[in-house]
């Protein structure tokens, strides 16, 4: 595995490549272009704050409710969107991979990394915000690139799955569509992990490594106790994304000799 990284290594132009041409595409006609990964978020944070603060007030109602909701949205959307786009990489592709030869890993990760870019590029939404409503930013946020490192790992590592298994079974494709709408109510996006009832939080951390990423994200952005994130938790979250994209990897090794005769 290590010896097949290294060699990876050696087509990073390609991966830059394919990075760039995943991000001309996905704004190629439009009009506004990379601000789509500003007002994107910034609409459906308008819906859900006037839901949650004028339709359906409460006594428990977040204090600066769109920071609350913007810092978890943000990092579920670049999951969503590097689930989709991972999971037809490989499939997308298959008149590069019968034409020409090389690391086939490219496709999925080059898909979460041109994410991760639309990622960043809506940050300074929610700083801007964060200005206005909550100016006393916690000097956590230097635990940022952390974050975007370990959600890295864990996406890559689930790109490598589904990708290598959606070349043998098309019906996964249908599976994630479903499983992506559950997977949202079952991390901490609209509500508060704190909030989760009994020992169902810890098991929430277990199964869903995306809820521990998304319970970082906010310890950084919204709460401004310095105590938070605990580092061990992060540790915990680094730890298991990384062993996750290991074995993504592993698995995506395995398949991917049989790639050109399956599409």
């Amino acid at each position: 595995m290590l010896a097949r990284a290294r060699q990876s290594l050696t087509y990073r132009d390609l991966l830059y490549n394919l990075v760039v041409r995943d991000l001309k595409v996905r704004y190629k006609h439009s009009a506004l272009g990379f601000f789509w990964s500003l007002l994107n978020p910034i609409l459906l944070m308008a819906v859900f704050t006037f839901v949650f603060t004028q339709l359906l007030p409460s006594d428990r109602a977040r204090p600066a409710f769109p920071i609350f909701f913007l810092c978890a949205l943000l990092p579920w959307n670049w999951c969503a969107s590097s689930v989709a786009g991972t999971l037809g990489s490989v499939v997308n592709n298959g008149h590069l991979i019968n034409k020409v030869y090389f690391p086939r890993e490219m496709l999925p990760l080059s898909v979460v990394l041109a994410n991760m870019i639309n990622f960043a590029l809506s940050i300074p939404a929610l700083l801007l915000f964060m200005v206005f409503l909550r100016p006393n930013f916690n000097p956590t946020l230097l635990y940022l690139p952390v974050l975007i490192l370990t959600q890295v790992l864990f996406l890559t590592g689930l790109g490598f799955f589904l990708s290598a298994l959606n070349v043998f079974f098309r019906d996964t494709s249908v599976l994630v569509e479903v499983g992506l709408s559950a997977w949202f109510f079952l991390t901490p996006i609209i509500y508060d992990a704190k909030d989760v009832a009994g020992d169902y939080v810890n098991l929430m951390y277990y199964l869903n490594p995306m809820a521990s990423i998304v319970a970082n994200y906010r310890d950084i952005f919204y709460y401004t106790d310095t105590s938070s994130p605990d580092p061990l938790f992060m540790l915990r979250t680094f730890i298991t994304s990384a062993i996750l994209c290991a074995l993504g990897y592993l698995f995506f090794m395995r398949l991917s000799r049989s790639f050109g005769e399956e599409i």
